[in-house]
Protein backbone atom coordinates (compact mmCIF):
# COMPACT_ATOMS: atom_id res chain seq x y z
CA UNK A 1 0.00 0.00 0.00
CA UNK A 2 1.48 3.34 -1.10
CA UNK A 3 1.44 6.70 0.67
CA UNK A 4 -1.22 8.04 -1.72
CA UNK A 5 -3.54 5.19 -0.83
CA UNK A 6 -3.03 5.63 2.92
CA UNK A 7 -3.69 9.38 2.76
CA UNK A 8 -6.75 8.88 0.55
CA UNK A 9 -8.12 6.20 2.89
CA UNK A 10 -7.75 8.53 5.90
CA UNK A 11 -9.09 11.69 4.24
CA UNK A 12 -12.02 9.92 2.60
CA UNK A 13 -12.70 8.18 5.91
CA UNK A 14 -13.10 11.54 7.66
CA UNK A 15 -15.47 12.72 4.92
CA UNK A 16 -17.49 9.50 5.02
CA UNK A 17 -17.72 9.66 8.83
CA UNK A 18 -19.15 13.19 8.63
CA UNK A 19 -21.59 12.34 5.83
CA UNK A 20 -22.92 9.16 7.43
CA UNK A 21 -23.28 10.66 10.91
CA UNK A 22 -25.28 13.63 9.61
CA UNK A 23 -27.30 11.81 6.97
CA UNK A 24 -26.19 8.81 4.95
CA UNK A 25 -24.81 7.66 1.63
CA UNK A 26 -21.14 8.11 2.48
CA UNK A 27 -20.40 4.44 1.93
CA UNK A 28 -20.74 4.95 -1.82
CA UNK A 29 -17.41 6.80 -1.50
CA UNK A 30 -15.93 3.93 0.52
CA UNK A 31 -17.10 1.26 -1.93
CA UNK A 32 -15.93 3.29 -4.93
CA UNK A 33 -12.51 3.78 -3.32
CA UNK A 34 -12.09 0.12 -2.38
CA UNK A 35 -13.03 -1.05 -5.87
CA UNK A 36 -10.70 1.56 -7.40
CA UNK A 37 -7.97 -0.05 -5.26
CA UNK A 38 -8.72 -3.37 -6.97
CA UNK A 39 -11.04 -5.05 -4.46
CA UNK A 40 -13.84 -7.24 -5.86
CA UNK A 41 -17.29 -5.95 -4.85
CA UNK A 42 -17.78 -8.73 -2.28
CA UNK A 43 -14.53 -7.92 -0.46
CA UNK A 44 -15.20 -4.17 -0.70
CA UNK A 45 -18.65 -4.81 0.79
CA UNK A 46 -17.17 -6.79 3.68
CA UNK A 47 -14.22 -4.44 4.33
CA UNK A 48 -16.60 -1.48 4.42
CA UNK A 49 -18.21 -2.92 7.58
CA UNK A 50 -15.08 -2.18 9.63
CA UNK A 51 -15.42 1.56 8.98
CA UNK A 52 -19.20 1.38 9.48
CA UNK A 53 -18.76 -0.24 12.89
CA UNK A 54 -16.07 2.18 14.10
CA UNK A 55 -17.87 5.24 12.79
CA UNK A 56 -21.21 4.43 14.41
CA UNK A 57 -19.54 3.38 17.68
CA UNK A 58 -17.90 6.82 17.86
CA UNK A 59 -21.12 8.67 16.99
CA UNK A 60 -23.15 6.62 19.50
CA UNK A 61 -20.72 7.31 22.35
CA UNK A 62 -20.72 11.04 21.53
CA UNK A 63 -24.52 11.25 21.42
CA UNK A 64 -24.85 9.19 24.62
CA UNK A 65 -22.60 11.65 26.42
CA UNK A 66 -24.87 14.47 25.21
CA UNK A 67 -28.02 12.67 26.48
CA UNK A 68 -29.44 12.29 22.96
CA UNK A 69 -30.08 8.53 22.92
CA UNK A 70 -32.92 6.64 24.61
CA UNK A 71 -31.30 3.23 25.03
CA UNK A 72 -34.44 1.12 25.46
CA UNK A 73 -36.04 2.44 22.27
CA UNK A 74 -32.80 1.97 20.36
CA UNK A 75 -32.43 -1.60 21.62
CA UNK A 76 -36.02 -2.52 20.69
CA UNK A 77 -35.49 -1.33 17.11
CA UNK A 78 -32.05 -2.96 16.90
CA UNK A 79 -33.22 -6.52 17.66
CA UNK A 80 -35.12 -7.09 14.37
CA UNK A 81 -32.40 -5.17 12.51
CA UNK A 82 -29.77 -7.59 13.85
CA UNK A 83 -31.66 -10.66 12.60
CA UNK A 84 -32.20 -9.01 9.21
CA UNK A 85 -28.54 -7.99 9.06
CA UNK A 86 -27.33 -11.57 9.54
CA UNK A 87 -29.62 -12.94 6.83
CA UNK A 88 -28.74 -10.10 4.44
CA UNK A 89 -25.01 -10.68 4.88
CA UNK A 90 -25.44 -14.41 4.25
CA UNK A 91 -26.97 -13.74 0.81
CA UNK A 92 -24.65 -10.85 -0.06
CA UNK A 93 -22.29 -12.93 -2.22
CA UNK A 94 -23.98 -11.60 -5.34
CA UNK A 95 -25.37 -8.07 -5.58
CA UNK A 96 -27.91 -7.17 -8.28
CA UNK A 97 -27.02 -3.68 -9.48
CA UNK A 98 -30.44 -3.18 -11.10
CA UNK A 99 -32.43 -4.03 -7.96
CA UNK A 100 -30.04 -1.94 -5.87
CA UNK A 101 -30.52 1.15 -8.06
CA UNK A 102 -34.32 0.81 -8.08
CA UNK A 103 -34.56 0.47 -4.28
CA UNK A 104 -32.08 3.23 -3.59
CA UNK A 105 -33.72 5.63 -6.05
CA UNK A 106 -37.06 5.12 -4.28
CA UNK A 107 -35.52 5.75 -0.85
CA UNK A 108 -33.71 8.89 -2.05
CA UNK A 109 -36.93 10.23 -3.58
CA UNK A 110 -38.86 9.71 -0.32
CA UNK A 111 -36.24 11.49 1.78
CA UNK A 112 -35.85 14.31 -0.75
CA UNK A 113 -39.61 14.99 -0.83
CA UNK A 114 -39.83 14.89 2.95
CA UNK A 115 -36.93 17.28 3.47
CA UNK A 116 -38.18 19.71 0.81
CA UNK A 117 -41.85 19.72 1.86
CA UNK A 118 -41.69 18.86 5.56
CA UNK A 119 -41.48 21.48 8.27
CA UNK A 120 -38.35 21.79 10.37
CA UNK A 121 -38.81 21.10 14.04
CA UNK A 122 -37.65 24.06 16.08
CA UNK A 123 -35.35 22.12 18.35
CA UNK A 124 -33.58 18.82 18.88
CA UNK A 125 -35.78 16.54 20.99
CA UNK A 126 -33.57 13.48 21.51
CA UNK A 127 -33.25 11.42 24.68
CA UNK A 128 -36.92 10.53 25.11
CA UNK A 129 -38.64 7.19 24.51
CA UNK A 130 -40.06 6.58 21.03
CA UNK A 131 -43.57 5.50 20.08
CA UNK A 132 -42.91 2.10 18.50
CA UNK A 133 -45.70 0.15 16.74
CA UNK A 134 -45.62 -3.55 15.78
CA UNK A 135 -45.03 -2.71 12.13
CA UNK A 136 -41.88 -0.81 13.03
CA UNK A 137 -40.28 -4.16 13.90
CA UNK A 138 -41.11 -5.45 10.41
CA UNK A 139 -39.63 -2.34 8.84
CA UNK A 140 -36.44 -2.61 10.88
CA UNK A 141 -36.06 -6.28 9.97
CA UNK A 142 -36.23 -5.25 6.28
CA UNK A 143 -33.82 -2.41 7.00
CA UNK A 144 -31.45 -4.86 8.69
CA UNK A 145 -31.62 -7.23 5.72
CA UNK A 146 -30.76 -4.42 3.32
CA UNK A 147 -27.93 -3.30 5.59
CA UNK A 148 -26.44 -6.78 5.70
CA UNK A 149 -26.84 -7.18 1.94
CA UNK A 150 -25.22 -4.01 0.56
CA UNK A 151 -25.38 -1.22 3.22
CA UNK A 152 -24.98 1.70 0.77
CA UNK A 153 -27.88 4.08 1.37
CA UNK A 154 -28.93 2.34 4.60
CA UNK A 155 -28.80 5.63 6.50
CA UNK A 156 -31.30 7.18 4.08
CA UNK A 157 -33.63 4.19 4.49
CA UNK A 158 -33.61 4.48 8.30
CA UNK A 159 -34.19 8.23 8.06
CA UNK A 160 -37.13 7.63 5.70
CA UNK A 161 -38.86 5.39 8.27
CA UNK A 162 -38.04 7.32 11.44
CA UNK A 163 -38.80 10.78 10.06
CA UNK A 164 -42.07 9.80 8.40
CA UNK A 165 -43.54 7.57 11.13
CA UNK A 166 -42.02 8.63 14.48
CA UNK A 167 -42.33 12.42 14.34
CA UNK A 168 -38.63 12.96 15.05
CA UNK A 169 -36.37 15.86 14.20
CA UNK A 170 -33.58 14.90 11.81
CA UNK A 171 -30.83 15.05 14.46
CA UNK A 172 -32.67 12.59 16.74
CA UNK A 173 -33.43 10.37 13.73
CA UNK A 174 -29.69 10.30 13.00
CA UNK A 175 -28.95 9.31 16.60
CA UNK A 176 -31.30 6.31 16.38
CA UNK A 177 -29.91 5.46 12.94
CA UNK A 178 -26.33 5.34 14.20
CA UNK A 179 -27.18 3.23 17.24
CA UNK A 180 -29.14 0.63 15.25
CA UNK A 181 -26.36 0.36 12.66
CA UNK A 182 -23.71 0.12 15.40
CA UNK A 183 -25.45 -2.82 17.12
CA UNK A 184 -26.31 -4.73 13.96
CA UNK A 185 -23.09 -4.31 11.96
CA UNK A 186 -20.87 -6.70 14.00
CA UNK A 187 -23.09 -9.62 13.02
CA UNK A 188 -22.79 -8.88 9.30
CA UNK A 189 -19.05 -8.28 9.70
CA UNK A 190 -18.70 -11.71 11.32
CA UNK A 191 -20.35 -13.33 8.28
CA UNK A 192 -17.95 -11.54 5.91
CA UNK A 193 -14.95 -12.50 8.08
CA UNK A 194 -16.09 -16.14 8.03
CA UNK A 195 -16.22 -15.99 4.22
CA UNK A 196 -12.75 -14.35 4.06
CA UNK A 197 -14.13 -11.15 2.49
CA UNK A 198 -12.38 -8.54 4.65
CA UNK A 199 -9.11 -6.69 4.01
CA UNK A 200 -8.14 -5.58 7.50
CA UNK A 201 -5.42 -3.01 6.83
CA UNK A 202 -7.45 -0.94 4.37
CA UNK A 203 -10.56 -1.24 6.53
CA UNK A 204 -8.82 -0.13 9.73
CA UNK A 205 -7.02 2.85 8.13
CA UNK A 206 -10.27 4.02 6.55
CA UNK A 207 -12.08 3.30 9.83
CA UNK A 208 -9.69 5.60 11.73
CA UNK A 209 -10.75 8.44 9.44
CA UNK A 210 -14.39 7.48 10.01
CA UNK A 211 -13.94 7.81 13.78
CA UNK A 212 -12.57 11.34 13.43
CA UNK A 213 -15.35 12.32 11.03
CA UNK A 214 -18.08 10.91 13.29
CA UNK A 215 -16.77 12.81 16.33
CA UNK A 216 -16.67 16.08 14.38
CA UNK A 217 -20.14 15.52 12.89
CA UNK A 218 -21.80 14.67 16.22
CA UNK A 219 -20.45 17.97 17.58
CA UNK A 220 -21.76 19.88 14.55
CA UNK A 221 -25.19 18.24 14.81
CA UNK A 222 -25.70 19.51 18.36
CA UNK A 223 -24.17 22.95 17.93
CA UNK A 224 -25.43 23.89 14.46
CA UNK A 225 -28.90 22.44 14.90
CA UNK A 226 -31.70 20.90 12.85
CA UNK A 227 -31.59 23.25 9.83
CA UNK A 228 -27.88 22.65 9.23
CA UNK A 229 -28.32 18.85 9.29
CA UNK A 230 -31.39 19.10 7.05
CA UNK A 231 -29.63 21.12 4.34
CA UNK A 232 -26.44 19.08 4.61
CA UNK A 233 -28.50 15.90 4.07
CA UNK A 234 -30.23 17.49 1.07
CA UNK A 235 -26.86 18.32 -0.49
CA UNK A 236 -25.54 14.78 0.00
CA UNK A 237 -28.71 13.26 -1.48
CA UNK A 238 -28.37 15.39 -4.62
CA UNK A 239 -24.69 14.42 -5.08
CA UNK A 240 -25.47 10.76 -4.42
CA UNK A 241 -28.37 10.83 -6.90
CA UNK A 242 -26.16 12.35 -9.60
CA UNK A 243 -23.64 9.53 -9.11
CA UNK A 244 -26.45 6.94 -9.13
CA UNK A 245 -27.76 8.28 -12.45
CA UNK A 246 -24.27 8.01 -13.96
CA UNK A 247 -23.87 11.76 -14.58
CA UNK A 248 -20.67 11.64 -12.53
CA UNK A 249 -18.56 8.66 -11.42
CA UNK A 250 -17.05 8.75 -7.96
CA UNK A 251 -15.18 5.51 -8.69
CA UNK A 252 -13.51 7.02 -11.78
CA UNK A 253 -12.61 10.17 -9.85
CA UNK A 254 -11.03 8.16 -7.02
CA UNK A 255 -9.16 5.98 -9.52
CA UNK A 256 -7.58 9.10 -11.02
CA UNK A 257 -6.55 10.31 -7.54
CA UNK A 258 -4.86 6.97 -6.87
Amino acid sequence: MGVNEIVLLLVSGILVGIINTLGGGGSVITMSLFMAMGMPIGIANGTNRIAVLLQNLSATVAFLRKGMLHLKSGLLLSIPAIFGNIIGAMVATEVSETIFKICLSAVLAIILIYLLMGKDKKSVTGGHSLVIHWWHYIWFFIIGFYGGYIYIGLGFLILAITLSTMNLDIVTANVIKGFVIFLSTPFALAVFIYNDQVMWMSGLIHGLGNILGAIVASHWAMNWGVKFVRWFTLFIIVVFFIDLMGWISLQSLLSQML
